[in-house]
């Protein structure tokens, strides 16, 4: 096993010196109700609330200075115990990513997660019990310090607790996939390590962290730190009685362990394929951790993690995480917030399902009062009753109370009378894809709306300029694409037409801003990003069915990049009409360059299912009247042909698009494919997978990155 303590890590912090924030490790002694002394270190970076601490090699390096120095004062009898806590609202946000995806290579990886194992490691082998106190936010390496720990508190309010590297294309490095499942059992382990990273990077909340043992003792945030100091103090001097019914025993190793795991892995193939590394690498640590001790453990953690980090995943994860974090928060092309309008009422042209689940966003978002319209009263009643239904839900769910509840729903109003639009600041169509219909409906509400109401389009393909052309005043049209589920999906894509104006602009991505969505900008161009893309991907999976090949095969091709789902999945969600109309609205503008399927509209006019599904909704097989619905060739494509032809074609459109300032670069390409069509994080979105297979070479001979975003040692 490692010595960790013969490990010279003075080159790795040189490294990082210069740049490091540095969270400091300051001592007091804290004497308890019984006498005791307990040695207190509070991690603290020096920054304000808005700069969590966190853990680099410079910053270990210190804590482990003070921990060698407490194991001299323990033996020497001066304090009975070690507790760490955090400044206000942190105990610590992990590693500072943005120094890990710059280590240079493999080896500098490995020292790292050995760094921490040796640091949190004198945890252990300080001679008096040691305690955290999670008195905030803890993730990644936050929780591991915690974990290393013999007992744990958290505060009831504390926001979120995880070990979210799985998320990241990593795993939990500095103890977390050893110690956990032996503290809480092995399905409540999976669930924190693996299944709550893949669902969005999921957080537990302090209740979650005690009803799943990872902490001992919660207490409320008034007298947090006295609490857990008396609770220490009981511990140190056995009035206190720590119960774990959580930890696992023989017959869990025995009979359990392993089939969870099993269960696990037939789940994630299921959910996500077997293109993403990290997660795997996480249920195959989990299941060591079984058996063995806590330094093979370690030992199999510091070769994991050096491994992922060095590799192309991890790097195109941190990117990924970049544009959602950073990029989504300051959109480029948005003009200056200042010139934003004021949204006081909100109109939506259409009571169908999607302008009803725009009126309910809209009004929880917005707190405005929200009014729709459609053709007739008995339309308008129904999208209201769809409105009243969905509150009601989110209130018996406990998501609002009956407060808020009765007051969204004294907030939306229908009609079938366009002047009582005339006081909406905000008026968002969300009619058929079809232009004369656009054209129209905004023709029968401008005249009723001020100079100054702002005109939104919801259109997913059409030209919004040609959306405003008979409209008095088009500088005020907007294009502000949902994408569906428009609850769950996070992308807008806000259109700016040549006429719209920089008030409009502004107000749009306020309105997106409040709405809590992440906001692109585009240029009118057909198809914008996200459908432009799909369409690329539809086309080519059409083409491969037209010439022969099984459905199964094309549907698999593109498990590679790991894509959340198949192209015939994803037509199967979207609607097979709309993706015909989206297709033909493709080829209309670009007949060289995409494809246009006769089986694709023979499909969209069945009147029954068109795909048959397995138990995970995965697709298998058109259905046999589907089959009976088209013609095929005789010249079918294998998986690899099908792959390399979405790559190359996807790598030539979306240069062709940059050329074009369809977006500003080329990070927001990947960042509409990642928030709008749920291209995964392991890839980066699309560029910096089409840099690393070579597509971006073969389409125009450069790559989108310079350098490519790929592992260190690629």
């Amino acid at each position: 096993m490692t010595d960790y303590s013969k490990i010279d890590f003075s080159e790795l912090a040189a490294a990082f010196a210069d740049d490091e924030v540095v969270t400091h490790s300051y001592v007091r002694d804290i004497r308890l109700p019984s006498g005791r002394v307990l040695a207190l270190i509070t991690l603290d970076n020096g920054r304000d609330h808005t700069r969590p601490s966190t853990l680099g090699p410079v910053t270990l390096l210190e804590l482990a200075d003070r921990l060698d120095e407490l194991k001299v004062r323990a033996s020497a009898g001066e304090i009975a115990g070690v507790a760490i806590t955090g400044k206000p609202y942190f105990l610590a946000a992990g590693a500072d990513l943005s120094k890990v995806s710059a280590i240079p290579s493999r080896e500098a990886a490995l020292r790292m997660g050995q760094l921490g194992h040796f640091v949190f490691g004198k945890l252990g082998e300080l001679g008096v019990p040691t305690f955290t106190f999670i008195n905030g936010l803890a993730l990644g390496g936050g929780l591991e310090i915690a974990l290393n720990s013999d007992y744990r508190t958290v505060d009831a309010s504390a926001p979120a607790i995880a070990l979210p590297e799985v998320f990241l294309g990593i795993i939990p490095g500095w103890g977390g996939a050893y110690l956990l499942p032996n503290l809480i059992g092995i399905e409540n382990a999976l669930k924190v390590v693996v299944e709550n990273p893949l669902k969005t990077n999921r957080m537990l909340k302090a209740k979650d962290a005690f009803d799943l043992g990872i902490a001992d003792a919660i207490f409320p945030t008034v007298n947090y730190l006295e609490d857990s100091l008396k609770w220490a103090d009981g511990v140190l001097g056995g009035t206190v009685t720590v119960k774990r019914p959580n930890a696992p025993g023989k017959l869990e190793r025995l009979a359990k362990w392993d089939i969870a795991i099993g269960i696990a892995r037939k789940t994630l193939e299921a959910k996500i394929g077997t293109t993403a590394k990290s997660p795997y690498v996480a249920l195959d640590l989990l299941k060591a951790a079984k058996n063995g001790s806590r330094a093979e453990g370690f030992a199999r953690e510091d070769e994991a993690l050096a491994d992922l980090v060095a590799g192309d995943q991890f790097r195109a994860s941190i990117y990924a995480f970049d544009l959602v974090q950073k990029r989504a928060k300051r959109p480029a092309g948005a003009p200056d917030r200042s010139l934003a309008r004021k949204v006081t009422k909100v109109g939506i042209i259409g009571a169908g399902l999607m302008a009803s689940q725009f009126a309910l966003l809209f009004v929880r978002r917005l707190q405005v009062p929200v009014v729709i319209t459609d053709l007739d009263q008995a339309r308008v009643d129904k999208g209201l009753a769809y409105i009243v239904d969905e509150i009601g839900a989110l209130e018996q769910k406990g998501r609002i109370d009956a407060d808020e509840a009765n007051r969204l729903r004294a907030l939306v109003s229908g009609t079938t009378d366009k002047a009582d639009f005339a006081d909406c600041d905000w008026v968002i169509e969300a009619v058929f894809e079809d232009l004369a219909v656009k054209q129209q409906v905004f023709a029968e509400v401008e005249p009723h709306l001020s100079a100054t109401a702002i005109l939104a389009t919801n259109t997913s393909s059409l030209s919004v300029e040609q959306i405003g052309q008979g409209l008095a005043h088009p500088e005020r049209l907007v294009g502000f694409h949902f994408f569906n589920p428009v609850a769950v999906m996070p992308l807008l894509e806000i259109v700016k037409a040549p006429a719209t104006d920089d008030e409009t602009l502004a107000t749009a991505f306020a309105t997106a801003a409040k709405l809590k969505k992440s906001a692109v900008l585009t240029a009118d161009a057909p198809g914008f990003v996200v459908n432009r893309l799909l369409a690329k991907v539809m086309g080519e999976a059409a083409r491969a069915v037209d010439e022969g090949t099984p459905v199964p095969v094309v549907e698999q091709a593109l498990a590679p990049i790991g894509l959340p789902m198949g192209p015939f999945e994803l037509i199967d969600l979207v609607g097979w009409a709309v993706a015909a109309h989206v297709q033909d609205t493709m080829v209309r503008e670009f007949p060289e360059r995409f494809y246009s399927s006769p089986n694709l509209h023979a499909l969209s006019k069945l009147g029954g299912p068109v795909v048959e599904k397995n138990k995970a909704g995965k697709v298998t097989d058109l259905t046999k009247d589907a089959k009976k619905a088209i013609t095929v060739g005789k010249t079918p494509v294998d998986a690899a042909t099908i792959l390399r032809r979405v790559e190359d074609e996807l790598a030539g459109e979306i240069k062709l698009m940059l050329d074009e300032q369809v977006v500003a670069a080329a990070e927001d390409i990947d960042l509409c494919l990642i928030l709008g069509a749920g291209w995964p994080f392991p890839a980066g979105g699309a560029t910096p997978y089409l840099d690393r297979v070579g597509a971006s070479d073969r389409a125009f001979g450069d790559t989108f990155h310079h350098p490519p975003i790929r592992g260190v040692d690629a």
